[in-house]
């Protein structure tokens, strides 16, 4: 075993065979679901803020990243057969982008449901929070349905990138045959699960720490939910367009000099990475908090006089 571990490159694997495949896959699955990527984070961070607690943001995490599993032990499996190229296109992460995007938008609008005017509820913009009557705004909010995160899940595992490259041209063809050319990939999306769900517990729990009551907690992470989702999605499509019509353009990227994949470079993935989770999702979180809070204050005390 400490022979295998000591072979491990996770960097640039070659040569790797027996053990070491499945070992080999499985960190890199974990450090694939750690660090910032876009096919993974911004959905398991709207879909586990929108549980609203740390066991939703769990189960969130968890039903994402087995349709993602399920995506790479299929992609693995063509690759063992040779039938990677058919998915390994040069564009095919911008076409990824379009499918994506356009899915989370929807899915956005599903959680925020607008009945009367459309308010753009993007960051430094006024905020207007609903109570539970929806006496303050135009706005239904839903709850995200279990399907939706796994539809995500599979679509966004079609993405490639240096993580997918080292799955299907190294790992993936080093099997011992069709019978086990699944495995790497399953097993990749298996590390991947344990760090989204851990990250989707982590999401919840800051979704239900906000010094609110329960209501007014669901609405915060149900809002925040929605703005990532639609808006992050909005900026999918145009970093996939972007992409399809300018590849030189989008493929523009700066070295920052980490000697990991995901950090390695920074380009159009961690631009959408911190368009979708910080620029509007924890921006969102913050301003709908700090909204409730305020509503909260002004409110008459329970059995008090209405002013």
């Amino acid at each position: 075993m400490t022979g295998v571990l000591a072979a491990i490159n996770l960097w640039n694997p070659t040569h790797v065979g027996g053990f070491a495949i499945v070992v080999t896959a499985f960190v890199l699955g974990m450090v694939h679901g750690v660090t910032p990527d876009e096919h993974t984070w911004p959905i398991t961070f709207s879909y586990s803020i929108g549980g609203y607690s740390s066991r939703r943001g769990m189960r969130a995490g968890l039903i994402f990243s087995l349709a993602f599993t399920v995506q790479r032990a299929i992609a693995s499996e063509l690759a063992y057969l040779g039938l990677a190229h058919f998915f390994m296109f040069a564009s095919v992460d911008y076409v990824v982008y379009l499918v994506v995007g356009a899915l989370m938008a929807a899915a956005g609008v599903l959680v925020v449901r607008r009945r009367r005017t459309i308010h753009l509820h993007l960051p430094g913009l006024r905020s207007h929070p609903v109570d539970a009557s929806g006496a303050h705004g135009d706005l239904d909010l839903e709850d995200p349905r279990p399907w939706m995160p796994a539809v995500h899940g599979f679509a966004a595992g079609w993405g490639f990138g240096a993580f997918a490259l080292i799955v299907y041209t190294v790992l993936a063809p080093a099997e011992h045959g069709a019978a086990w050319g699944w495995v790497p990939g399953a097993v990749f999306g298996l590390g991947t699960t344990v760090m989204q769900v851990l990250a989707g517990g982590l999401f919840g729990l800051i979704a239900s720490r906000r010094g609110l009551d329960p209501e007014a907690i669901r609405r915060v992470a149900l809002h925040t939910a929605g703005n990532t989702l639609t808006w992050g999605g909005l900026a999918f499509v145009v970093g996939g367009a972007v992409g399809l019509l300018f590849p030189h353009l989008a493929g523009l990227t700066l070295s920052t000099g980490v000697h990991v994949h995901n950090l390695a470079h920074f380009g159009i993935a961690l631009v959408l990475v911190t368009v979708s989770v910080v620029g509007v999702g924890l921006t969102t979180l913050i301003r709908q908090t700090r909204a409730e809070a305020r509503l909260a204050r002004a409110a008459p005390p329970v059995g008090g006089p209405a002013g």
